[in-house]
């Protein structure tokens, strides 16, 4: 209890310290561009049009709705990162006490650092990530919807027993789950992608007889973990979109977003406009290829 305690007050630190940056990063995704380009130069040192990054966003933020702006959705986020990490928690323990699953190997005790063990405990975390995600997930989707009222300068959402109400009436239960399909796709491959690509290096590629081996080991992990993200990305964009999607917010209609039936839909659409990474980065953000900016609507067409 004391860890788990331990990990909550952790985790809302690290929630409240990032919520900006996933705030401009949200508002990047759907698309929203208040600032116009302008003429800097890229990492070569060649001139190119570039959107404006994240200290320009949260400066034009600040301008609108102070610094306090920057943490809307905040509410619902910090409840999120708690139940999740209560249900995670509980979830570990129970597989641990039951010993169960083991995928590979059948009843006999996996040793340690095989690939029976790996994959053994990337299912428990994959069980207990799944039943986070799923229990947490109403509260993302209203942390999304929050912070894309900003679009529109709307206040539909605006506290957490509120935006409960609000969409239960007005989507039913379905519309608390809204993206979850590919946000858990997106998770369990990002999970397993991770897991096995850092069991191959540190098998092959790290001798045990190396100085240093652990920090190697788990600088491999660090290393695997980025490259899972980014690989699995286009899963978050996508279930951030849904999310928020024909919602009632000018975010999540037309012309920022088209009313895509399914999260198949959606997908399909950003892969034909070249928008698969729409959000990726928050730096040296180019201006995207034969798109046209819109100052009156501020976004691309």
């Amino acid at each position: 209890m004391a860890d788990t305690c331990g990990q909550i007050l952790l985790g809302s630190g690290l929630t409240v310290l990032s919520h900006p940056l996933m705030y401009i990063k949200v508002l990047i995704q759907v698309g929203h561009e208040p600032l116009s380009p302008t003429l800097g130069r890229n990492l070569f040192g060649r001139q190119v049009y570039q959107l404006p990054g994240l200290f320009a966003y949260a400066k034009h933020i600040i301008k609108i709705d102070g610094k306090v702006g920057l943490f809307k959705g905040l509410g619902p986020r910090l409840c999120a990162g708690t139940i999740g990490t209560v249900v995670h928690s509980k979830v570990v323990q129970k597989c641990q006490e039951q010993g169960t699953p083991q995928v590979l190997g059948g009843s006999q005790k996996a040793v340690e650092g095989s690939l029976q063990h790996v994959v053994n405990e990337t299912t428990k975390e994959m069980i207990a990530r799944s039943c986070a995600t799923i229990v947490t997930h109403p509260f993302h989707v209203i942390t999304l919807r929050c912070m894309v009222q900003f679009i529109g300068r709307e206040t539909k959402y605006s506290g957490v027993f509120d935006s409960i109400v609000m969409v239960y009436r007005e989507e039913g239960i379905l519309g608390f789950f809204a993206g979850l399909i590919p946000r858990l796709l997106g998770d369990v491959l990002s999970l397993w992608i991770c897991n096995l690509l850092a069991h191959l290096i540190n098998t092959y590629a790290i001798d045990d007889s190396m100085s240093h081996t652990g920090e190697i080991k788990n600088c491999s992990q660090a290393v695997t973990g980025f490259f899972a993200s980014m690989l699995t990305y286009p899963f978050v964009l996508v279930s951030n979109l849904m999310a928020v999607n024909n919602c009632g917010l000018v975010g999540g209609l037309p012309p920022y977003a088209s009313v895509y039936p399914t999260w198949v839909d959606c997908w399909r659409h950003l892969s034909r406009e070249g928008n698969m990474s729409r959000g990726n980065s928050l730096f040296f953000r180019k201006l995207p290829a034969g798109k046209m900016y819109a100052i009156d609507q501020k976004r691309f067409f």
